[in-house]
């Protein structure tokens, strides 16, 4: 998933005709304008059997078959259609980007060909209003920095982020890769110390934040150039979600109690002041954009709380 192993693949899908996608989760990859995106695989089983529905083949570089993160009642585990084939070209052991390379030299697959690249689409900043997915992604697209690195584990909340920020200066997306919950802070701590002269910018659901909230005291102890943006929903959203997945029903009070945050509330800008690192909350879309733009402009870590 980096630019030139994607450059080949985007050349050997101009000149075959063939779609390209990304498996659902994916370590690290270089994206935005000039580069060539993969749509991912989407969470949802009923979007990701739609989206494969009408292939008849599926070759598989450098993933698994692509199956459900669940098994739920009455929907299928297998995402491909009925009948479809799919085939392993190259396992994850092996070297992808000469694979790519040797597959591009068996299909005659010339050098001028030119893949389909993601143009530059500058997006304005949001208006006053609540604090939505498409916000969400604007404020950030905006902001954004050439050369950023952009690390998301917003979950449910950040479902745009991916469609729009194709479109910002190139960047590196790095996401949540598992099932459990909680990379965020420290993912984006570990980018910053990797990369010390990039822009680092972290967007974490609150939930999931609160299993490793001590990174954001190292990120303030090593001085990293972060800004973390809290999606506050005062909820596990996702876990609401997957109960109605699996048949669950309405949850009632002991579940509400595991699967909410708001008794007693988290006051994050409070939390990220106590460790020692600037931090604002901000309830509207207008004030989100501002206070991120500020926020990147800042050599160092700062938080901001966005309640959604």
């Amino acid at each position: 998933m980096r630019a030139g192993a994607l450059a080949t693949a985007g050349r050997i899908s101009s000149h075959c005709y063939v779609d390209l996608l990304a498996a659902r989760a994916n370590a690290r990859t270089e994206r935005g304008a000039g580069r060539v995106t993969l749509n991912r695989l989407p969470y949802v089983v009923d979007h990701a059997v739609d989206l494969l529905a009408p292939y008849e083949h599926i070759i598989l570089i450098g993933t698994s078959a692509p199956v459900a993160f669940f098994l739920y009642p009455d929907k299928p585990g297998e995402l491909w259609a009925p009948g479809a084939t799919v085939t392993e070209l190259a396992g994850p052991h092996l070297d992808l980007t000469l694979t790519l390379d040797m597959l591009a030299d068996e299909l005659g697959v010339g050098t001028t060909v030119a893949p389909n690249v993601a143009k530059l689409r500058p997006v304005a900043a949001p208006d006053a209003g609540a604090i939505t997915p498409a916000n969400l992604a604007a404020a950030v697209v905006h902001t954004m920095p050439e050369n950023a690195i952009l690390c998301d584990e917003s979950i449910t909340f950040g479902h745009v982020v991916a469609s729009l920020t194709k479109h910002a200066p190139p960047h590196d997306l790095l996401q949540l890769t598992g099932g459990s919950i909680g990379i965020g802070i420290p993912l984006a701590l570990g980018a910053a110390i990797a990369c010390p002269d990039r822009k680092v910018i972290a967007l974490q659901a609150d939930g999931s934040g609160m299993y490793t909230v001590q990174g954001l005291w190292s990120q303030v102890r090593e001085n990293c150039n972060i800004t973390t943006v809290i999606l506050a929903n005062r909820k596990y959203q996702i876990l609401h979600g997957e109960l109605a997945n699996v048949g669950g029903g309405p949850p009632g009070i002991n579940a509400n109690r595991m699967f909410n945050l708001d008794n007693p509330e988290i006051n994050w800008t409070a939390l990220a002041k106590s460790l020692g690192m600037p931090a604002v909350r901000v309830d509207c879309a207008a004030e989100l954009a501002k206070e991120l733009k500020k926020a990147i402009a800042h050599e160092g870590p700062y938080l901001i709380e966005a309640m959604i």
